[in-house]
């Protein structure tokens, strides 16, 4: 019987990101997935700078930035094209290393994850195999899955076992989670059309037009392709509204049959859910298994993104033996992600109230007032909840990515390591773990970072998130005192 050191099960965005991820620190992978390839129709269209930088890491940023479209931002409107609320974009490289946000196709996505997953030879993948049984029998998990091309079942063991798996989960189902629900159920209809040619009157803007009567969001995605999402009414039946004719009807005000062909239709029920519990023993979850939540902010395959930047490390330091309590370092996986999920979630269902409201104009202005009586918006970063760091403000922010002196980002130099960036005049006669590196504000812009952060000094973790701020020598290296080994090493560090 082969044995694993991580089954994943669910081979979507969030399982092959993990997968590759899981692969980069040594460890042996097994990827279990019913379907026998991606799905070929777009899903989700949006990702942020934070997102890419995990691209970065595991080497397709490159590639898949040339796939994306420019977002420059998101526009509200009333029924009669006026300007509620202004969500701008910023354009150009930012704190992350990379531009604020990106549009794609995620046939686009799944493609480059799947094609560079050949270079992992520590992941194996199976798709078309359906797991079935899972057993957590307290020192490994045993699962079973039927081969499906073969009509065989087979049996596999791991360390770890962790749901990718989708709002549907079965992992969620053997962990037995209850989820909380925030209030949020609806059903819109989404369209995907390919353009016969371009059509600019539509423009590059994302836009929300605040019709009581019928909520509706027009995306631009790359290329020819375009999206709309429109509510559908309580007495509308979710397969008529879908059918072409009615489609078009609905679609009207842009477009006409003659300037685009359908590419997709589908009536979704939008929610908005956390899982109780993200773990049981050797049980985890990750993703849509965990969470699920409304559109408006774009944010639901990017929150699974983060589960698995949050996870992985600490899923090869628990593997490799390097850590005294596993456990407990894999708790702080959902006491960290659970609140920041939480949190994307919440607005987005606020975002939702404030859209489908009969008086939108006034409820924007007083949920999101700017200084000239109008609305405004911006995106929001919260931090991840208590886990690893101190118990300061600081603690669980998302670092930027400092530029190299010779232009290389720093991800690229020290990928995966715990990170010291420092003001150089603190990190002088500076003592390291002989595996903790160190960027300065001689070596780098780092200078730019650290005034964001409001400290000289600060500790990052494998996924860049801070372990606290320091402003003198004694509170660097108190900060030192939390960090961790190595997740790609295979040996204990040593004190330089």
């Amino acid at each position: 019987m082969d044995h694993y050191d991580v089954a994943i099960v669910g081979y979507g965005p969030a399982g092959a990101t993990l997968a590759h991820l899981l692969g980069q620190c040594g460890l042996k992978t097994l990827v279990l997935e019913r379907e026998g390839a991606h799905y070929h129709l777009p899903r989700a269209v949006h990702f942020d700078a934070e997102v890419m930088r995990v691209f970065q890491w595991i080497g397709i940023a490159d590639q898949m930035e040339p796939k994306t479209a420019i977002h420059p931002g998101m526009r509200f409107v009333d029924g009669q094209g006026n300007l509620l609320l202004d969500w701008p974009r910023p354009q150009g490289e930012g704190p992350q290393g990379w531009r604020a946000n990106f549009r794609f196709h995620q046939p686009d996505l799944e493609e480059v994850l799947r094609a560079h997953m050949s270079q992992r030879p520590e992941v194996t993948v199976r798709t078309r195999c359906e797991v079935f049984h899972i057993e957590d029998q307290g020192d490994q998990v045993a699962l079973r899955f039927e081969d499906m091309s073969r009509g065989k079942v087979e049996h596999v063991t791991a360390k770890y076992v962790v749901g990718c798996d989708g709002a549907r989960s079965l992992v969620r189902r053997y962990i037995e989670s209850d989820m909380e629900d925030y209030g949020f159920h609806e059903r819109w209809l989404v369209v995907d059309v390919i353009l016969h040619q371009d059509k600019p009157d539509l423009g590059d803007h994302s836009i929300q037009y605040c019709v009581p009567e019928r909520p509706a969001t027009y995306v631009r995605t790359p290329g020819l392709r375009r999206r709309w999402e429109i509510t559908v009414l309580p007495d509308e039946d979710s397969f008529d509204i879908a059918k072409p004719d009615r489609v078009w009807e609905l679609l009207s005000d842009w477009l006409t049959p003659d300037e685009a062909e359908l590419e997709r239709t589908a009536v979704y029920t939008f929610h908005s859910l956390v899982a109780n519990d993200w773990r049981k023993g050797r049980l985890i979850l990750a993703g849509d298994a965990c969470h699920q939540t409304p559109p408006f902010m774009g944010q639901g395959m990017c929150a699974g993104t983060r589960d698995v930047a949050n996870l992985y490390w600490k899923l090869a330091l628990a593997c490799k033996g390097l850590v005294a309590d596993p456990d407990q370092l894999l708790d702080t996986y959902e006491s960290e992600r659970k609140p920041n999920a939480a949190e994307y979630i919440k607005t987005a269902v606020r975002l939702g109230g404030l859209i489908n409201t009969a008086g939108t104009e006034e409820a924007l202005r007083a949920a999101l007032p700017a200084g000239d009586g109008s609305a405004r918006m911006e995106s929001i970063a919260p931090p991840i909840g208590p886990g690893l760091g101190d118990d300061t403000e600081q603690a669980g922010r998302l670092f930027g990515q400092p530029r190299m002196a010779d232009g290389q980002r720093m991800d690229d130099v020290y990928p995966h390591q715990f990170v010291v960036v420092a003001d150089a005049t603190l990190a002088e006669g500076l003592t390291l773990p002989n595996h903790v590196a160190l960027v300065t504000t001689e070596q780098s812009n780092a200078a730019d970072h650290l005034a964001r952060f409001g400290a000289k000094a600060t500790v990052l973790r494998p996924d860049r998130h801070t372990l606290g701020g320091a402003d003198t020598a004694e509170e660097l290296q108190a900060l030192l005192l939390r960090v961790l080994p190595n997740p790609i090493t295979t040996q204990q560090p040593e004190m330089a």
